[in-house]
């Protein structure tokens, strides 16, 4: 076979795995102008279209659906019982809990919780603490899953934490995600699962499941101790978080401690995930606690590609749609489709006080860009975008009204929203509305808040590259 002829089969394999991936998108996307997209670049550039499709381009993460639908019989009655469990919150009677939470616990198959006590951590400081304590006072197992873990400062002293409890008699489970923790020394998990430790890469944990992907990451950041006291938001296992990166900026962000019956919807979210890495099933407290710590309302919500509907857009699209006079959102990371746009742009035209907040410095220069191209948008309408000067802000918190709070892991773009694992707490308890309310108060008054002219009064070749970066929007 001469050397034309080779070449002629090399095209013609690749036109094949082109209207494959075609195929594949007409059959599965979910949003018009990512599969457009992805069609013309497959037809028109094929050699470069179809290695970045199979990097990036599946809309399902089929397998977990399977782990989750088909699998461990114990998981789906553990999953229905706390659907189903009578201690759930009834059928609102208050202003404070309306058919919009009801939708909720709808979309994560989770109910509210009353009982629990929410306590907001402010830093990374005082996140750390609280973690560190809680691990301490384990006296069964300890589940950790988090998206970044470093071997640093932080992530020694959570090892040695964790080596100590192990020689005590408790049980360790540790989850993270092979693509955030890309540099975590294999030394590092080695040793904690020579202490005693069960570790799992939620990527690759299962090889039955492997598969070459970038996309469908785990970003969660939980902690549970004894089924009793949980841990959610927005930091990660790293001294980032404590101190200084990215030209010495200190990092801002929020977590959330939780004790009561809601830590089971955290344990649930955290099983779901180790199920589908390890193929394990622990043993694990599901009985909820005779003594109530509080009286706060709590939903935790996971969302993720497996879900059946886009659990995390509705997430979002509900909190919009129901504002009624204020909705402050604090995202790193602001890079809306237009059916969310739309919606804050509607919120602010009925006369809610739409505030997004955002960093000054990002540590994504295109998200930056991307940001810019929304603006004289935002500003035409009377929404507020403000830049968070002190440093680089990475917390995930929404504050509807004064009727509910949400700190999660969840970004108002679309990782978060379509490709992600994520998981969100929601709470309708007035002391935490209310230290919510301060702290983006602060937050506030250490931003810039953004004017048409930001944008409109830089060069044209940064406004040509805001707009084209935008483009890049479903992959950013």
């Amino acid at each position: 076979m001469d050397e034309l002829s080779l070449v002629a089969i090399a095209v013609g394999a690749l036109y094949l795995g082109a209207f494959a991936c075609v195929y594949r998108i007409l059959m599965t996307y979910r949003t018009t102008q990512g599969a457009i997209a992805w069609v013309i670049g497959l037809i028109a550039l094929p050699y470069v279209a179809v290695p970045m499709f199979v990097l990036f381009g599946r809309y399902r993460f089929g397998g977990y659906v399977k782990a989750r639908r088909l699998g461990d019989e114990s998981l789906t009655n553990l999953l229905n019982r706390f659907e189903q469990q009578t201690t759930s919150i009834p059928i609102p009677t208050s202003d404070r809990f309306t058919d919009e939470l009801q939708v909720l616990c709808r979309l994560g198959r989770q109910p509210f919780t009353d009982g629990n006590r929410c306590t907001l951590l402010r830093d990374g400081e005082a996140t750390f603490d609280a973690l560190f304590e809680a691990m301490e006072d384990a006296e069964h197992y300890i589940l950790l899953e988090f998206y970044i873990v470093r071997s640093d400062r932080v992530g020694r002293r959570i090892k040695s934490i964790l080596e100590r409890k192990l020689a005590q008699g408790v049980e360790v489970w540790f989850l993270y995600d092979d693509i955030g923790s890309v540099w975590l020394p294999r030394k590092y998990l080695d040793q904690l699962a020579a202490a005693g430790a069960r570790v799992a890469s939620f990527g690759d944990g299962n090889i039955r499941r492997r598969r070459f992907q970038i996309n469908f990451r785990n970003h969660r950041k939980l902690l549970v101790c004894d089924g009793k006291v949980g841990f959610v938001g927005g930091i990660n296992l790293g001294d980032e978080y404590l101190g200084t990166a990215m030209d010495q900026e200190p990092w801002r962000d929020t977590h959330c401690r939780i004790e009561g019956p809601a830590v089971t919807g955290l344990q649930l979210a955290w099983l779901e995930d180790w199920n589908w890495a390890s193929n394990d099933f622990p043993s694990l407290d599901w009985k909820p606690s005779e003594n109530q710590p509080g009286n706060d309302e709590v939903l935790m919500l996971p969302t993720g590609p497996a879900d059946t509907w886009e659990t995390c857009t509705l997430f979002f699209l509900n909190c919009i749609n129901n504002a009624r006079s204020r909705l402050w959102i604090a995202s790193p990371y602001f890079v809306p489709d237009f059916q969310i746009m739309n919606a804050l742009q509607l919120a602010a035209l009925r006369g809610v006080d739409v505030r997004i907040l955002i960093p000054e410095k990002s540590d994504s220069r295109l998200i930056g860009l991307a940001a810019y191209s929304y603006l004289v948008q935002a500003c035409k309408t009377g929404i507020g975008i403000y830049r968070y000067q002190p440093g680089f802000m990475h917390q995930k918190v929404i504050l509807v009204d004064a009727r509910y709070a949400a700190v999660g892991t969840a970004n108002m773009d679309n990782r978060s929203m379509r490709l992600n694992f994520e998981i969100t707490a929601i709470t309708t308890a007035p002391h935490f509305i209310h230290s919510v309310e301060s702290m983006l108060e602060q937050d506030l008054d250490s931003s810039r808040l953004m004017t048409e002219s930001d944008y409109k009064d830089r060069s044209i070749l940064f406004r040509v590259a805001c707009r084209a970066v935008r483009l890049l929007a479903p992959l950013l």
